[in-house]
């Protein structure tokens, strides 16, 4: 049966790596119908496989206001997503901008993170003593990113555009399970995390996909609604371990890492040098979980938004792309 959807839904950060959040929206809004305009940074690879399924691939600059507003342009519904950047409170507040210009935008899917559910005027403006009892101990202040998030939460609450906000916590994609653990776990066997014994619940993003994607097609009962979503396994690092080992076909034993010694080691030597702000952010994101305060949040029901049960993350690891990169460069080393 032939579509009959005919304004594209715009589709920010279509070729990003982490969770591939809104590349996996693409593929699943065309599947489903839809007509998609797939907002991207470079015309590379990743662009042109948008193209073959289907997308109409926009090559611009959240950054130019130009670029937006040609992007948005002849639609209605739109899901804003940016990778991690000093430039993110720019970037949101020019489609909101944009979008209000427009003046007949159906919805705006913002995706933020659940840690946003703790980020309360009080809190934030708290003596520092009291902030860091809330936080855990080890951190007092936001990372830049989280702040950033805030502050667009606020921007697109005061916009008057139809908004939903979807926080999702931190995606087993994040490069803390997904990335740095890897060749360890490939040379040695051991899951290497600063977490102790700390129980965590990592979200698929295949998850965050489906429920924005379902928000985008049908908007009506979602409209002013924010959403809190965890993973649906809240355990701990020696439980992850077995899924580790099952995903990589090999024997793995969590052995827990010093904190701030995993953050230089790990964070630092990959981002310090040419992305500090997104290693100050992930550092942030240890020290929460290491303190148990990450998921200590009030959460929306995933299953019951989905309509089904929510993946694991043991599925997560087993479909992510860099892994399987990983563990074949591994083998023909």
């Amino acid at each position: 049966m032939a579509t009959t959807h005919t304004r594209p839904i715009l589709i920010t950060g279509a070729a990003g790596e982490v969770g591939s959040v809104s590349t996996t929206m693409v593929r699943m809004l065309l599947d489903a119908g839809w007509p998609v305009r797939a907002f991207v940074r470079t015309d590379d690879d990743r662009a042109e496989a948008l193209r073959k399924v289907g997308a109409d691939v926009f090559v611009g600059d959240l950054l130019n206001i130009a670029d937006v507003a040609a992007a948005l342009n002849g639609c209605q519904r739109v899901y804003f997503s940016m990778g991690l950047s000093p430039y993110y409170v720019d970037a949101n507040l020019l489609m909101v901008a944009v979008a209000r210009a427009q003046g007949d935008l159906e919805v705006f899917v913002n995706i933020s993170e659940s840690e946003q559910t703790l980020l309360t005027f009080d809190r934030m403006t708290a003596p520092e003593g009291i902030r860091l009892s809330w936080l855990g101990g080890t951190v007092s202040q936001w990372s830049p990113q989280q702040r950033a998030h805030w502050i667009a939460e606020q921007v697109l609450d005061w916009s008057g555009l139809p908004v939903v906000h979807v926080r999702a916590s931190i995606f087993v994609e994040n490069p803390i399970f997904a990335w740095f653990p890897i060749p360890d776990l490939l040379a040695t066997g051991e899951l290497r995390l600063p977490l102790g014994d700390t129980r965590v619940a990592p979200i698929a993003g295949y998850d965050v996909a489906e429920l924005c994607v379902n928000i985008l097609k049908d908007p009506a009962d979602h409209v002013g609604k924010t959403y809190t979503l965890i993973g649906p396994e809240l355990k701990t690092m020696y439980e992850f371990a077995e899924d580790y080992a099952a995903v990589l076909n090999r024997p793995v034993v969590y052995v827990p890492q010093d904190l701030e010694t995993w953050n230089t080691d790990y964070v630092d030597s990959a981002l310090a040098a040419d992305k500090p702000h997104n290693g100050e952010h992930l550092k942030t994101l240890t020290r929460l979980m290491a303190s148990g305060r990450y998921f200590d949040l009030p959460t929306d029901d995933l299953a019951e938004l989905l309509g089904r049960e929510p993946k694991t993350l043991r599925f997560a690891l087993a479909n992510s792309t860099r892994i399987h990169a990983d563990v074949t460069a591994s083998t023909v080393s």
